[in-house]
């Protein structure tokens, strides 16, 4: 069989919508292709309760008690600017304290610094090395004042995933609200919003082999009651969270990706570990200074983040242009600052400058993986050919000891 290039392996940035997903959609082009906000004719009606369906579905999917508690948005970046915007307005009153870690995503701290312009505080929680919160930690920063901790589930870099329960259980008992950026993990590790304490939960379709441009926010409606002060206004669609008309197809496409990874997920995941592994094992059993970035075990089932010392970053890059990876996360690549979480979890910039983002995913073969583990070890290797560092670092001189002449 020949391999196809360019091999995608970027996952974590967006999936391939799957087939099945496209056939559930099609019908809501061209022929159910109703307003769901009309209500005075059958167009409207068969709009309106597919849009019904899929709320179901995506509750179950979530663990979450009813479809009423799922607002749909255009994606999670909108997900994550109603939760932390939407509860911070509402709760003003009672307290103006949030806490989120630094290696959240950028919708989430982008919105944090926007909220700090208003007069909210916020606490940056720190990670360990393997890019994990303390609970404790939690604990620990939740003051009188605080109204909303935002952790996300699994992070979009290295693929860490977060001790949510944990989490969900402290915020609970000091009557917090608990917003998760659910959008890496969810349908790839355990989340169920009831069995974790979390009020609100960010989620989008197109990571799940569903379509881009629809996501959803889960807001819990009892034990305790979130409210929401809208960012949209209009017409007051999504019980007045959340204005405009619904993607109707995309909206029945994100239920039936929601379905298949219910169904399929778990054994799925099973596959990408040893997808995963088959592929750090061949690169690092044949190249050495091959560093793992994010945790070992609590970790994605498609990701390995991997650094490579004595390797630019953007030149190993331009070298496997047959593949497609991620140095850093694409929302951040185009800035050749080294990326924030690898920074955070302590990496010099070296590293984290040298740091491969490999996404696995549903429809990559072994073939794939080990023609990629052979490219990346050929490269690399020829590329630290070329480096005197490395060659400085095979005959036994000790970088970090040597005094750099300034320029």
């Amino acid at each position: 069989m020949t391999l196809e290039l360019p091999i995608y392996m970027d996952n974590n940035a967006t999936t391939q919508m799957d087939p099945r997903v496209l056939d559930a959609m099609l019908p809501y082009f061209t022929k159910v292709y109703g307003n769901a906000a009309s209500r005075t004719h059958r167009y409207g009606w068969e709009a309106e309760a597919a849009v019904e369906d899929a709320r179901e579905v995506l509750a179950q999917f979530l663990g979450a008690e009813s479809g009423k508690e799922i607002v749909f948005t255009s994606g999670a970046t909108e997900s994550n600017n109603l939760a932390l915007k939407g509860a911070a307005e509402y709760y003003k009153s009672k307290g103006n304290h949030i806490i989120t870690t630094v290696i959240e995503h950028k919708a989430v701290l982008d919105s944090c610094k926007r909220l700090e312009k208003e007069g909210f505080e916020v606490t940056y929680l720190p990670v360990d090395p393997q890019g994990r919160v303390n609970p404790e930690d939690v604990r620990a920063a939740i003051t009188d004042k605080t109204i909303l901790v935002s952790v996300m589930l699994a992070n979009n870099e290295v693929g860490t995933i977060q001790p949510i329960k944990e989490i969900g259980k402290i915020t609970r008992e000091k009557g917090v609200l608990f917003h998760v950026d659910a959008v890496q993990g969810v349908g790839k590790t355990p989340f169920n919003v009831q069995e974790m304490n979390v009020d609100l939960a960010s989620v989008t379709a197109h990571k799940i082999y569903g379509p881009k441009g629809v996501g959803l926010l889960y807001v819990r409606r009892k034990r305790p009651r979130v409210r929401l002060a809208a960012q949209m206004d209009g017409g007051g669609h999504e019980r007045g969270n959340r204005s405009g008309t619904l993607n109707v197809s995309s909206i029945v496409g994100f239920a039936r990706a929601a379905e298949i990874m219910m169904a399929e997920g778990a054994e799925e995941n099973i596959r990408l570990i040893s997808l995963r592994e088959r592929l750090h094992r061949s690169i690092s059993e044949r190249l050495e200074e091959v560093v793992l970035n994010g945790h070992p075990e609590h970790r994605l089932s498609g990701n390995l983040n991997l650094s490579f010392s004595f390797v630019e970053g953007e030149g190993l890059m331009m070298a496997i242009k047959d593949v497609a990876v991620s140095s850093g996360s694409a929302c951040t690549s185009a800035s050749l600052e080294p990326s924030y979480v690898l920074r955070s979890m302590g990496l010099d910039d070296e590293l984290a400058h040298s740091s491969i983002r490999f996404g696995l995913g549903r429809f990559n073969t072994e073939e794939e993986v080990d023609f990629v583990a052979d490219l990346m070890v050929d490269k690399v290797q020829r590329l630290r050919d070329m480096s005197p560092l490395f060659e400085m670092y095979k005959s036994g001189i000790d970088l970090k000891s040597i005094e750099w002449a300034g320029h």
